[in-house]
Order: C-alpha cells, then sequence, then structure tokens
C-alpha cells in the first residue's frame, strides 16, 4: 500500500507546502484525486446506465430460457451485442481504482511519511518512545497522526528526535475548524464527535440517492441483499470514525460529499431510471415493429401463395387450350369425334 500511496504523497506534500494546514490539505488533495478520477467515474456511471437498461432484458430472458442454458447465453450474447453492454467493464473499472483508494488511505494515515517526509528511523524512533509513553492504542493501522498529537502535546518527551524534527512536527498544522485531526472522536460532547456525525450522514445520503436513481422497479432478487449492505456501509463508517484519527473520517465526508456532487451531476446526463424507461419503451416499440412485420410478412406469403395458384391455373388453361386445339386438328383430319379436354388430361 506503500508504494501505491508514494505518487499521491507527492501531491499532497505540494499542496501542503501551500496552504500549511492539514485539514484544507486534504479538501483540496480530495478534490484533485476526484477530478483524477472522474473518467473512471464516468465509465462506471455508462456502465452502471447501461446495466440498468440490460438488466430487465436479462431477467425476462432467463426466465424464458431456464430450462435450456445453451439458447439463454446465445440470447444474452445477442442482448449484449444490441445494447453495446459490456458485463465486465463496471468490474475493470472498479479494479483500476482500487489500487489509488489504497494508496489515498496510505497518504491520508500516514502524513509524517508523505507530507512531512519523515524517514523511517524517525518514524520507528518516534513509534518506540509514544509507544514506551503509553500514547499509542494496541491495534492501529499507523501510528503517525498519534505521534503528532504525542510531539504536539509533550514535545519535551520526544527530544531524542532532534530539536528540527520536533519543532517540524509541532509547526504542522493539525486542526480545522478547532478540531484536531489527530484526535480520535469520542462519544463525549464535544466537536470531534462531528466527524462521525457526518461522516454517517454523507455516506446515509448518498446511499439513499443512489438507490433512488438506480431503481428501475425491475424485479431483481439480488437487489435486497445489496440494499441490505449499502445500507449498513454509512453505520459501520461512523463506528470506524470512533477507533481511527479525525483527519481519516474527515477525508471520508469530503470524499463521501464530492461522490454525491459527482453523482448528482453524472445522472443528469446518464441517469439509470431514465434511461431503462426509455429502454423500455423502446423495447415496446421495436417488439410492435417486429410484430407488425411477421403480419406483413404472413400477408406478402399468402399474396404469394395466391399468385403462384393463380398463374399455375392460367398455365393449366393454356395447356388445356394447346391440348384441345391439337385435337380438334386431329379430329378434322382423321374424321374422329371430338373428345373435350378434362382435367386428368392435363395431370
Amino acid at each position: 500500500m506503500h508504494i501505491l500511496g508514494v505518487p499521491l504523497g507527492w501531491v499532497m506534500k505540494f499542496i501542503y507546502g501551500f496552504i500549511q494546514n492539514y485539514g484544507l490539505s486534504i479538501i483540496v488533495f480530495t478534490i484533485l484525486v476526484k477530478l483524477l478520477m472522474l473518467p473512471m467515474a464516468v465509465k462506471q456511471q455508462k456502465s452502471q446506465a447501461k446495466m440498468a437498461v440490460v438488466q430487465p432484458q436479462m431477467l425476462e430472458l432467463q426466465k424464458r430460457y431456464a430450462n435450456n442454458q445453451q439458447k439463454l447465453q446465445e440470447e444474452l450474447a445477442a442482448l449484449y451485442a444490441r445494447e453495446g453492454y459490456n458485463p465486465t467493464s463496471g468490474c475493470l473499472t472498479l479494479f483500476i481504482q482500487f489500487p489509488i483508494i489504497m494508496g489515498l488511505y496510505d497518504v491520508i494515515y500516514k502524513p509524517l511519511t508523505h507530507v512531512l517526509a519523515l524517514g523511517s528511523e524517525t518514524l520507528t524512533k518516534a513509534t518506540e518512545i509514544a509507544t514506551s509513553l503509553g500514547m499509542l492504542p494496541e491495534k492501529l493501522y499507523s501510528a503517525e497522526p498519534y505521534i503528532i498529537s504525542a510531539v504536539q502535546n509533550d514535545p519535551a518527551a520526544f527530544e531524542a528526535l532532534g530539536a528540527d524534527i520536533v519543532s517540524k512536527i509541532q509547526n504542522f498544522d493539525m486542526y480545522f475548524l478547532g478540531i484536531n485531526l489527530g484526535d480520535t472522536p469520542t462519544m463525549a460532547f464535544n466537536a470531534l464527535l462531528l466527524i462521525p456525525i457526518l461522516s454517517f450522514a454523507s455516506q446515509m445520503l448518498m446511499t439513499v440517492i443512489s438507490f433512488r436513481n438506480n431503481n428501475t422497479g425491475s424485479d431483481n432478487p439480488s437487489m435486497a441483499g445489496m440494499k441490505a449492505t449499502m445500507y449498513m456501509m454509512p453505520f459501520l463508517s461512523a463506528w470506524i470514525c470512533f477507533s481511527v484519527p479525525a483527519g481519516v473520517g474527515m477525508y471520508w465526508i469530503v470524499s463521501s460529499v464530492l461522490s454525491l456532487l459527482q453523482m448528482v451531476i453524472l445522472n443528469k446526463f446518464y441517469n439509470p431510471k431514465e434511461m431503462a424507461e426509455k429502454a423500455r419503451i423502446e423495447s415496446e416499440r421495436r417488439r410492435e415493429l417486429e410484430k407488425a412485420e411477421r403480419a406483413r410478412r404472413r400477408e406478402e406469403a399468402k399474396a404469394g401463395e395466391a399468385e403462384a395458384k393463380r398463374k399455375a391455373l392460367s398455365q393449366k388453361e393454356i395447356n388445356r387450350q394447346k391440348l384441345a386445339e391439337a385435337r380438334r386438328r386431329d379430329a378434322e383430319k382423321y374424321g374422329e369425334v371430338y373428345v373435350e379436354v378434362t382435367d386428368k388430361d392435363l395431370e
């Protein structure tokens, strides 16, 4: 994860060099990363919208060919080709985004590494001092936000790091709107409590709007389980905020708000619900056209059969006249009695 965070860490360090405030740097950093990932977000939104269009037709085919898997696969392939849908495109987009997200977390969790660019030996020594003083939780992904708070609260305890290092950490501005982003929220009634509350609210709002926009009305059994999982995420987000530094929670809040704005904007152009409704209308129109075309072909077939019969009767009459004329000539020539031509004679 650290390797993935290195290039993003350079960006974060560059931003902090201008702003000199960790909270504002997180906001600007998150905005830039969101802009960087915008093409993938657009691609994913298109994939979701296209999925909303294809899904009702997929369910219909699955019911129709439940006992014929080969025919089902053929019809699904024809459906994907007709709608221009690639079922793996959404997964590919998420796969590309995953390493970026992992790098993001590394940058947010490790400000001493990525923003202040402290070496591993210095960080190890700082961790040992903070541990010996009981300033670190027992289980944590990164000690760096806690070390910053510990140094700023008791700089004398870390004098072994050197005056320059201690001064650099002391001057690292972790405060945003009066909140120390290096502290961990608790159930105490203070400003830090806003972090898990806002994290929950932003996640829940994004979940509700997401399901509202993607609700196409199709009877998909998998949606119930997906909804339950997605509605658990805001609660999980709030719970985790009570076990990580406020800076991490703030990143989640900013990221959720930006994702919400992005979702609203993209839904103006690629709304799954609207596209599914247009696809339903188009599908009905196409079925009506196909029905009319089949009726036209039946009428043409009937007309063709009638014409063929008419032509056959005409040819039969021509043959009758020819045979009758021949018999008349023979009757006159040989003095025989003329015999009328019957259908049996023409067979």
